[in-house]
This record gives C-alpha cells, structure tokens and sequence, in this order.
C-alpha cells in the first residue's frame, strides 16, 4: 500500500489529545433524525448524552494541493450533526446523513492517549454497528467515497518554544530568520499550512500550525495538526482498514520529520 517498512516512532508522552477516525458517504437520503434516536437506544449505556450540532461540510480530495467542499442539493433538508458523548467524556461518536466519526480525546491530565489499535478497533466496532442498524432498516445503502484521520497535538509553552518567533526550536520549518536589522519585530503569532501527497494517488496529509490557549490553563501553546484525507484504489474492507494504517503512518512518519529531535527525546520521550 505504499508505506514504509520498519516499527514506526513511538513517544513515551505523546503530546497528541485527540484522534479523529472517520468516513464520508453518499447521503442516506433515508436516515431520519428519529431513525439516530432509535440508533442511540441501542448505545445510550456507553454514550449516555447526546448533543445536536451543525453538518460538516465535506471536504473531497481533488486536484494536487488540497481538497473542495463538496456541496450538494436535494430534496431533503439538511440532517444535524448528533453528537453522542461517551459517559467519561473521552469519546464522541458523530453522525450525519454523509458522515460518521468517532473520536477519542484527552479530557484531563490523568487521561493517557489509548494508542492506535485501540481507536481503531473502538471506530471499527461502531463503525460496523451504524452499518448494520441502517442496513437492518433499509435506509439505503452506504457508499464510502472518502476516509480521514486526524492527530491534533498541543504543544505548550517551555517545549521547545517561550515565543511564537522561537517556534523554529520544535517545528524547524516555521523558524523565524533572526537577522540583525529587521524591520519587523518578532512575529505574535503564526498560522502554516501545507499538504503533502500520500503514496499511489491515496490522498494527502494536510498539517496545520496555528497558536492558542489552554482553555483551563491559560497556558500558551501551538496547535499542530495532522489530517489525511482520500481513498484507496479498491473499496473493498481490506483496502479500508489498509488505508487507515496507511494514514496513521503518514501522521506519525509525518509528525517526526516536522519536529525536533531533542524535543521528541527529552520532552515527549520518544522510544523508537
């Protein structure tokens, strides 16, 4: 499938606190908001709350350097986007008449990212379960046209970085060039994009760099954000799940040519 061989990076303390696993779809013309509520009975014991958000829009992977939104008419209004939030918070599971994703996410600092297998096989499970619920009531059928994985990491002030003019010293790609007589000051803050092409006209990784604040801590700290986005050549299963692998390996091999090195070893503890 285009990867690389070998054990991928591992990282003691990953700085990442959310994963985002999911897949676009034609519409279910025939999913209804009471046909989600039905759905949440047979998971409400392991996610108890429910919340109604506004549709994502779809992004589809196009043409090399990016994606388009994917805007499309019929004659049935708009779905909301339900969220159904696991008891301890840590998880979420999202629906939409194009859309499922499930994700995991860091709540407090007692929460230890559950590695890979585990997302994947807790995306699977639901995944399978939603499939089987709207085949079961013949809602229509569900055509996967795109797949994505997200790894969102925070990255504090003190790892690496005091100010957004020394991000060079984490992301060495977002140096500021230090030059005696500048015009310009030091920069407050930063915004980065790019997008790189995966293997076999698979899709891309998209990295995001833009700053923020802890909400409870008020502690600066910069966003780094990687996504992969696209499909394989055949859609069958196999080619699913291969294609997720395929993704997460991107994100991590992604995630280590875009940082540090001393940062990875003295800060998040990277083993491999």
């Amino acid at each position: 499938m285009g990867g690389k061989s070998g054990l991928l990076p591992s990282f003691g303390k990953p700085p990442v606190i959310e994963v985002v696993c999911g897949v676009q779809f034609e519409p279910v013309e025939g999913l209804l908001a009471p046909h989600l509520g039905s759905f949440w009975d047979q998971i409400r014991s392991e996610f108890p709350r429910c919340r109604e958000v506004p549709p994502l829009i779809r992004r589809v992977e196009g043409a090399p350097g990016g994606a388009e939104v994917a805007v499309e008419w019929g004659e049935v209004p708009p779905l909301p986007r339900l969220w159904f939030i696991h008891e301890r918070d840590n998880a979420l599971l999202q629906i939409q008449r194009d859309m499922f994703l499930y994700n995991w996410r860091k709540v407090t600092e007692d929460d230890e990212y559950p590695r890979y297998p585990q997302v994947r096989e807790k995306f699977a499970d639901h995944w399978r379960l939603f499939c089987d619920f709207v085949g079961q009531r013949e809602l229509g059928e569900i055509t996967p046209r795109q797949y994505e994985m997200t790894y969102v990491n925070h990255i504090r002030r003190g790892q690496g970085w005091d100010r957004i003019q020394d991000l060079g010293g984490v992301i060495p790609d977002c140096a500021w060039r230090h030059v005696p007589g500048r015009f310009l000051p030091g920069p407050e803050s930063i915004s980065w994009r790019s997008s790189f092409a995966m293997p076999d006209a698979q899709g891309h990784l998209h990295v995001v760099v833009r700053p923020a604040t802890h909400k409870e801590t008020h502690v600066p700290l910069v966003i780094l954000e990687l996504t992969a986005r696209g499909f394989p050549r055949k859609s069958d299963e196999r080619s699913m799940w291969e294609w997720f692998d395929l993704a997460r390996e991107w994100i991590v091999r992604g995630f280590v040519d875009l940082t540090d090195e001393t940062v990875q070893l003295d800060v998040w503890e990277r083993v491999r």
